[in-house]
């Protein structure tokens, strides 16, 4: 990314509790009380097998830091954490991602936290990615080359830091054109909603039942013998990945072990990949070989698609509603979606769902637009 010497600003790389301790302490004793900061995190999902957050890019008006959680230690984070809580907005881009990882990490999430994406949406860009909105706003151009980048790696390269660092440095300069604009437009409260509820979807977010992840997509397509095969595939892989410290995806796909499963429940022989490795070959044929013993009583139950009530739709209500929906957001040049999805459509003109089932679907300013 190109940057221009009024953007060029103090930068921190922090990888010891005394060195983060220090820089928290100075940002209190500066004189200067900063209500809002920026952030992004960077995880080693593509590299791992389990998730973990590699940095937190952090910006406050007039400088940068980086903190490094592994050398750190996510135990002594705290120190940060509470920082953050002294702060009105905490800024972030895509912030499902992000608020994710807080909650994942530290099972806690910032008060407020605003969304430049949202905020871009609101106000009709169709392209908001972070590059194309800094693009657009700032001229600059950002390099997608550490994107894909093993963050979990130490010490990171020149260029990883110049990427990560890159990620928050105009993101409090976007956050205030954007909520300029919001406010001229009158949809700073639309907002403002649209991000706290963004932020009580992921603290609320139910975890799916760790005894049930190896349903995976395409599951339903097996019958009980299927999905007992399925079963002990995924727990063979889970267990091979877990010992390499590799993501699934680059173990074994799950298209292949849903192939081999639809196989299995037919009978039918299965080899073991040849990119797969002898010790790893040898024990998929030995848990293949112990489940064909499994009696059919102890199989997993199949489970009907779908979940609760079938909606009966009112095609008349739905037409009205999608016709209301399109009309507002061709007037406010907007994605229709922002103001009710399909989905939220099809629930709201259903005579299954009573009145109460249908409060929560919409938030105040699209119940505006879409209902009056």
């Amino acid at each position: 990314m190109s940057t221009r010497k009024s953007e060029v600003v103090p930068e921190y790389y922090l990888d010891t509790v005394e060195a983060l301790r220090a820089y928290i302490d100075r940002l209190h004793s500066r004189g200067v009380k900063h209500t809002e900061c920026a952030i992004d995190t960077e995880a080693d999902s593509m590299h791992s097998y389990e998730t973990k957050m590699c940095l937190i890019q952090f910006a406050v008006p007039g400088e940068l830091a980086i903190i490094d959680p592994l050398s750190i230690g996510m135990d002594n984070l705290d120190v940060f954490n509470s920082y953050l809580n002294e702060l009105d907005v905490v800024w972030m881009h895509g912030a499902d991602y992000d608020m994710s990882m807080f909650r994942k990490t530290f099972g806690w999430v910032p008060e407020r936290v605003w969304d430049t994406q949202t905020a871009g949406r609101l106000l009709g860009l169709r392209k908001y990615g972070l590059a194309s909105l800094l693009e657009t706003e700032f001229g600059v151009v950002v390099s997608k080359q550490s994107q894909k980048a093993d963050w979990s790696r130490r010490p990171l390269t020149g260029k990883m830091l110049v990427y990560a660092y890159n990620d928050v440095r105009y993101l409090l300069a976007l956050g205030a054109r954007y909520i300029k604009r919001l406010r001229k437009c009158g949809r700073e409260s639309w907002f403002i909603e649209s991000c706290d509820a963004a932020r009580t979807s992921v603290m609320n977010r139910d975890e799916k039942d760790a005894t049930e992840l190896w349903r995976i997509s395409g599951y339903g397509k097996l019958d009980r013998k299927g999905l007992a095969f399925l079963r002990a595939l995924w727990i063979w892989r889970d267990q091979e990945c877990k010992k390499l410290d590799r993501p699934a995806f680059k173990f074994l796909g799950n298209q292949e072990i849903i192939r081999m499963a639809t196989i299995l429940q037919g009978d039918g022989r299965v080899e073991p990949p040849r990119y797969i490795r002898s010790g790893h070959a040898r024990r998929l044929l030995k848990t293949i070989s112990e489940t064909r013993k499994i009696p059919a009583s102890q199989y997993p139950v199949k489970r009907k698609s779908g979940k609760g009530l079938r909606l009966k739709i009112d095609e008349k209500r739905y037409d009205e509603l999608f016709k209301t929906r399109n009309s507002a957001a061709e007037q406010l040049g907007i994605d229709p979606t922002l103001i009710a999805t399909r989905t939220v459509l099809e629930r709201l003109a259903s005579q299954t769902l009573s009145e109460e089932q249908k409060e929560g679907l919409l938030l105040n300013w699209q119940r505006e637009l879409l209902l009056g």
